[in-house]
């Protein structure tokens, strides 16, 4: 490559990059031709103004500077005529193109060899009408491209207008006025070129500022021509007003440039966008524009500025503070909305647990009585299971309705605080018993159909007799609905232990009338050493079911009246384990079956089948062990004679700590004193 193509190698990148932001396919092939022609002039006249020779050329020029006006106007007025949509809008945006292009014409056939023109002529009433028409064009523009807009985006688009205008006053149309002279027609024409530039590039700029991540390439284009032809129009009046523009410049190619990008627009792809949170504004944007507008302000002190630039710049910072104002607002709107999303279940529209603490707090704090209902659905797993998870949201936003009825019928209020927890806080006069809200809430959650039903278990809690703050509150309302839910559980379990037993009293009736023994001496520890009722239940159930797996165990060890031999014992040590199987083919059973593998687990760790020692072993276990030694040694057995009641207490004490755990021993004792002697 010759060493002279290296300085224009950067900008033929950028020609290129800037060729390759335009949607050609969008083009019809006439409108590319005419484009890619209007172009070719554009460059032709940029090169004739940097020659010396301009003078000679003059003809050429003038035909290729009229050329690029009228075509621009074409390419807009064949988009209204051609296009689908926004017809409207670049008919009138043609239109003005077309009374600018109409003014430079008339001023070079007509005008131009005059020695003396007259001012104003009919050139400026065609270079003036273009103004009002293409503010309409522009706005016409923007309504259909923008059709919503958030009002911060309209006030960020006025406080644009408004600062441009003032910057616009205080350097073009103060200059423009001071070098204003002769009758008054000829002064409202010279002031009117200014303020309608001034008008003009606010209008832009301001829908630019206002449609920001909205503005798709054709709008960008329009607004950038039209801004660079308000721009160079600026500048020419501001030479002319100084005397010192000259014919020829570059600066004659920007009203070529701001004209053909508008045309250009008009035949780029347009892309309307939906109003969405995502384009609202920052408080940047106005607060920056104000500054600017107060910078203005305080250059007023040092070197005065017009009168209007002043005005605009102080309406400029009123619309700052209303669009402050209105930001404020909306963002309390805003938080309050979140504060109520915060507080609120999505779903069924209830109050979430957030909510629930605070009216629990709140509650509390007043010492009004209340009840508190906590309710969770029966069923609803399956329900989901079945008929999938948009069915079960529907359900649950059904139920959680109803339980608001119920819940506002008696002045109180309902919440969802889980997957399918329901609570509810409502006032409790006196003597008005919780029990009648729960069936209320009972009945509002429940719902039945083919293969399916719906219920609620509850638990509650009476405020602030039952608890001194939410936590509270909400754990004695869990504690009895889990209780409640557990009683239908301890019945699956209490069914499913009956038929074992009732198959190990077929198999073996001395064992079965052992168990019942065990059972019994078994509850009265367990309650001794304070344990609940549900973990009651389940140790009783152990000690009745815990040599279930002896069912598998021959007759002939069974019934050994000697000693059993390595073999056998290995044997019957699979009872256990035997036990624990059956006992988990029972789901209900499930918390049971460990307490019978390890029932026969020593305190010392030399017991079957896992050789734990000490608190590895399960309390359960521990209990049902010391019971079922002290019912074996006080029963007849063929294999050995049975103790008398102190004897095998006095066992049972002597093997604590190492047989057995003490503190069960200690609690068997007690719950079972020694029988006074019988006198002679």
């Amino acid at each position: 490559m010759p060493t002279g193509m290296v300085t224009f190698d950067p900008v033929a990148r950028a020609f290129r990059a800037a060729l390759g932001l335009v949607s050609w396919r969008a083009m019809p092939v006439a409108v590319r031709l005419l484009f890619a022609v209007l172009l070719g002039f554009v460059v032709l006249v940029a090169i004739m103004d940097a020659t010396p020779w301009l003078d000679a050329l003059n003809p050429v020029y003038e035909v290729f500077y009229n050329a690029v006006l009228v075509g621009s106007a074409v390419l807009c007025l064949a988009r209204g005529a051609l296009g689908r949509d926004e017809r409207v809008a670049w008919t009138v945006i043609g239109a003005s193109l077309a009374l600018w292009a109409t003014g430079n014409l008339y001023w070079q056939f007509a005008l131009s060899d005059l020695e003396e023109a007259p001012y104003p002529s009919v050139a400026d009433g065609f270079w003036l009408g273009f103004l009002p028409v293409c503010y309409l064009g522009v706005l016409l523009l923007a309504r259909k491209r923008m059709p919503q807009l958030d009002s911060r985006l309209w006030l960020d688009g006025i406080i644009a207008a408004l600062t441009t205008g003032a910057i616009s006053a205080a350097v073009v149309y103060g200059a423009v006025q001071a070098s204003t002279g002769g009758d008054t027609a000829a002064v409202a024409t010279n002031l009117a070129y200014p303020l309608g530039d001034m008008i003009l590039l606010g209008t832009v700029i301001g829908a630019m500022t206002a449609g920001r991540g909205r503005l798709d390439r054709s709008w960008l284009y329009f607004g950038a021509g039209i801004a660079v032809f308000a721009v160079t129009d600026s500048i020419y009046l501001l030479q002319i007003a100084k005397g010192t523009y000259v014919v020829g410049t570059l600066l004659d190619i920007g009203w070529l440039l701001g004209m053909l990008l508008a045309g250009l627009a008009a035949w780029q792809p347009a892309v309307r966008k939906r109003a969405t949170g995502d384009e609202l504004p920052s408080i940047i944007t106005p607060i920056g524009l104000a500054l600017a507008s107060l910078a203005l302000l305080a250059y007023d002190h040092f070197e005065p500025v017009n009168l209007l630039a002043l005005g605009l710049a102080i309406a400029a910072l009123v619309a700052a503070l209303i669009r402050l104002s209105v930001t404020h607002r909306a963002s309390r709107s805003n938080l309050v909305s979140t504060r109520v999303q915060a507080r609120t279940d999505s779903l069924t529209g209830l109050g979430n647990r957030l909510a629930l603490h605070r009216a629990l707090d709140t509650t509390l704090a007043e010492g009004v009585p209340h009840v508190l209902l906590m309710l969770d659905l029966d069923g609803f797993k399956n329900y989901n299971d079945s008929y999938g998870h948009p069915a079960g949201d529907a359900l649950l936003a059904r139920l959680g309705a109803r339980l608001l009825a119920a819940a506002t019928a008696v002045d109180g209020a309902a919440y969802r605080i889980g997957g399918d927890e329901f609570c509810v806080l409502a006032p409790s006069p006196p003597g008005q018993p919780a029990g009648s809200l729960l069936e209320r809430a009972r009945v509002a959650l429940s719902e039945h159909g083919e293969g399916f039903m719906i219920g609620a278990s509850a638990g509650y809690a009476a405020l602030p007799a039952d608890a001194e703050d939410a936590e509270e509150a909400l754990r004695v309302a869990d504690r009895r609905l889990y209780a409640e839910k557990n009683s239908g559980r301890i019945s699956a379990r209490l069914q499913s232990a009956g038929a074992l037993r009732g198959a190990l009293q077929e198999a073996n009736p001395e064992l079965g009338g052992h168990t019942d023994e065990v059972a019994t001496l078994a509850t009265e520890v367990a309650r001794r050493l304070g344990l609940d009722e549900d973990e009651i239940e389940r140790v009783a159930i152990a000690a009745e079911l815990h040599d279930i797996g002896k069912i598998a165990i021959p007759g002939s060890i069974l019934r050994k009246s000697g000693p059993l031999d390595a073999d056998e014992w290995a044997f019957m040590r699979r009872h256990t384990l035997i036990g624990e199987r059956i006992a988990q083919s029972a789901p209900a059973l499930t918390g049971v079956a460990g307490l019978i593998r390890s029932s026969h687990e020593r305190w010392d760790g030399t017991g079957y089948p896992d050789a734990l020692a000490g608190d590895e072993i399960p309390l359960g276990s521990q209990i049902v062990f010391v019971c079922d030694a002290y019912s074996a040694m006080t029963g007849d057995r063929c294999y050995q004679p049975s103790l008398s009641e102190a004897d095998a207490r006095a066992e049972l004490r002597r093997n604590g700590g190492t047989q057995f755990a003490p503190a069960v021993v200690e609690a068997f004792l007690a719950a079972r004193p020694a029988p006074v002697p019988t006198p002679a």
